[in-house]
């Protein structure tokens, strides 16, 4: 079979061929060549199957054609789901993705970065842990593009990023508890000073203030984040067991501590949800599954991956800060499930 070459593609795309090599370098904003005949151009290179060479290709142009996707933990549901939606994507514009975990980790965070340059990616998604903004500013000042995910750091605007609105999730969820009439809500999240966790804590405080439900600081439980499973387990047992008589719903902040509330509820015989109701922020498979089935805040990861990927891709195209997209961050909302649990 014959090798598609850019003479093929410029002659089915009705261009000349060194419009096809602009387009096929990542030169076409640049050189001033309209969306339309860049969409053309792409189209048809990919109904012909070309295949570029990728180390000539990246040897010519200095891109490889590749992201660094850095994420908490690729074994988690919600993170896993997050990463197969971006390499989807990433697959529609022709790039690949190396992704990799940090385990809330700052210096394997920073090791990962230095890795991931070395290999020489093009940009990075980056789900970052607390205190990595000023590795992520080197990033920007090298011009290589990032893009936040899942979280953010509220002092560095200059920062894009593609957040879930954690606020407005946690108020729906809280506010709809309140309606079913539950009133001694009691909230189990991670012991971390992350911004997107403490947006929902704040959710939560700012939900009973509106509505004179004095706050009962016995009702919250920190988990200290990075306990092993048996731990953090032992942790929310322990909770549940002592307050189970002062509490008529509990609302879990991450899926991760929702799985550890139903093991609890089946380990204590709490019958969900007449003696407790349960919410949960994020989904996973297991609260479809489990009887009585989970009300959860869903996040909407499809459009978190497709939006990222999609800013991402923008931010590669441009060669000067005079031309860079706004950095204005993108907010999604999140999705109140009610199921059997409330």
């Amino acid at each position: 079979m014959k090798k598609v070459s850019i003479s093929d593609i410029a002659r089915k795309a009705g261009v000349s061929v060194s419009t096809v090599s602009f387009v096929m370098n990542d030169k076409a904003v640049k050189m001033r060549i309209s969306r339309e005949v860049i969409t053309r151009v792409e189209n048809v290179a990919r109904e012909m199957g070309y295949r570029p060479n990728q180390l000539a290709r990246g040897l010519r142009t200095g891109k490889t054609k590749t992201i660094g996707l850095i994420v908490e933990n690729i074994s988690n549901a919600f993170f896993a789901c997050l990463a197969k939606t971006i390499e989807d994507e990433a697959k529609k514009y022709d790039y690949k993705v190396v992704y990799c975990s940090t385990d809330n980790d700052e210096a394997k965070a920073r090791d990962l970065i230095n890795m991931l340059s070395q290999r020489q990616v093009d940009g990075y998604i980056i789900v970052p842990t607390l205190h990595l903004a000023d590795d992520i500013r080197k990033l920007q000042a090298e011009n290589k593009p990032v893009v936040l995910i899942d979280r953010y750091f509220p002092e560095h605007a200059e920062i894009p990023s593609v957040l879930v609105d954690n606020y407005a999730g946690v108020t729906e969820g809280m506010e709809y508890l309140i309606t079913k009439g539950y009133r001694k809500i009691a909230l189990v999240t991670i012991e971390a000073e992350m911004a997107h966790m403490n947006d929902r804590l704040q959710a939560y405080y700012d939900v009973l203030n509106r509505h004179g439900i004095p706050l009962d600081k016995r009702l919250i439980k920190l988990v200290p984040y990075g306990y092993v499973h048996e731990a953090a387990l032992e942790e929310v047992m322990d909770f549940l067991s002592t307050e189970r008589k002062e509490i008529d719903a509990v609302f879990f902040l991450t899926n991760y501590l929702g799985v550890l509330g139903i093991e609890t509820i089946k380990n204590q015989h709490i019958k969900v949800p007449e003696e407790m109701a349960v919410l949960c922020f994020d989904d996973n498979d297991i609260f479809r599954l489990y009887t009585p089935t989970i009300s959860v805040i869903r996040q909407p990861i499809a459009e978190i991956g497709q939006a990222a990927m999609s800013s991402l891709m923008e931010r590669l195209k441009y060669t000067g800060p005079e031309e860079f997209p706004e950095n204005a961050p993108i907010r999604l909302a999140a999705e109140l499930l009610p199921r059997e649990s409330i």
